[in-house]
């Protein structure tokens, strides 16, 4: 920024006799003034001459304080910042995008906004960022409750933000146990949900995620209470009956249960599971063995 004056042009009072380059008027005696070699009176100077100032787009006159910066010229009452106005010809300035700002208004402009309430976030103030955007602390607020959610914890849903609170209400699903919300680490069984904590065996409490169980009318056992507490014996090797691994088929009869290995004639020893069987005496037979009886 630099004052225009005697460098570009001269002002003075023509003592000679001499007439306007433009007019042609008598400048003796008169005020004038010479430029690019020429020398003209006021009017004419404003006429041809004289820059024209960006702000009020009126001829800066030669006996006016005139302001440049980048081949832009303005009067000095002329030259002040475009958002509030506070005079800038003796004050530091920024130029943006064909604007003159000062430094406080510079730094509000390049402040960010807040996608709350839109307004500038300035420094000091304290602020949310998530994934690009920023709010201040205060205007980060539930989309369910209105509360501020601020630098707590917090749920995104789309466009929406929902505090712990209102995310278990409305979108966690509710443990068939406890009915308390899962917000993390629960498991699926049957399409019902369950915390890990509260799937666990009705005898032992052994926590049965990602173990082998058995469920009974609606109750779940680990694999070792339901072979002690629940399996039916086998009538055979006496063992429990726990539909695991070997002997997974079961063979039941007037209320006795064998696994199908050990369902076999008394007699021969033949397996008879899928086949024709007598049954005699609590015993069982194969029909050959049956008739020798």
């Amino acid at each position: 920024m630099s004052f225009s004056g005697p460098s570009s042009y001269k002002v003075g009072t023509m003592s000679e006799k001499m007439d306007c380059h433009y007019c042609r008027d008598s400048l003796q005696g008169k005020k004038y003034i010479q430029k690019d070699g020429h020398h003209c009176c006021l009017k004419c100077f404003d006429k041809f001459c004289a820059n024209t100032c960006v702000e009020c787009r009126k001829p800066i006159s030669a006996d006016a304080k005139e302001l440049h910066y980048k081949n832009r010229y303005w009067h000095e009452t002329c030259f002040h910042c475009a958002k509030c106005l506070r005079p800038l010809a003796n004050e530091t300035f920024v130029a943006k995008d064909s604007k003159i700002l000062c430094n406080k208004c510079t730094t509000r402009e390049e402040s960010p906004r807040c996608k709350g309430c839109y307004k500038q976030i300035v420094a000091g103030d304290q602020n949310v960022e998530y994934k690009g955007n920023v709010w201040h602390k205060e205007c980060f607020t539930c989309s369910h409750c209105n509360q501020v959610i601020g630098t707590g914890s917090f749920f995104p849903k789309g466009e929406d933000f929902y505090c712990v609170t209102c995310h278990e209400a409305k979108f966690a699903k509710h443990c068939v146990k406890c009915n308390k919300a899962i917000t993390s680490g629960g498991i699926t069984y049957q399409d019902q949900p369950w915390h890990a904590d509260c799937f666990v065996c009705v005898t032992c409490s052994k926590k049965l995620a990602g173990q082998r169980f058995t469920a009974v009318e609606d109750q779940y056992y680990c694999v070792d209470c339901y072979k002690n507490f629940v399996a039916k014996k086998c009538a055979g090797c006496k063992n429990p009956i726990t539909g695991f691994g070997k002997g997974s088929s079961v063979v039941a009869y007037e209320g006795q249960s064998w696994h199908d290995y050990c369902f076999h004639c008394k007699k021969c020893s033949v397996n008879l599971a899928n086949k024709r069987f007598v049954f005699h005496g609590e015993q069982v037979y194969c029909p050959d063995c049956a008739k020798k009886l």
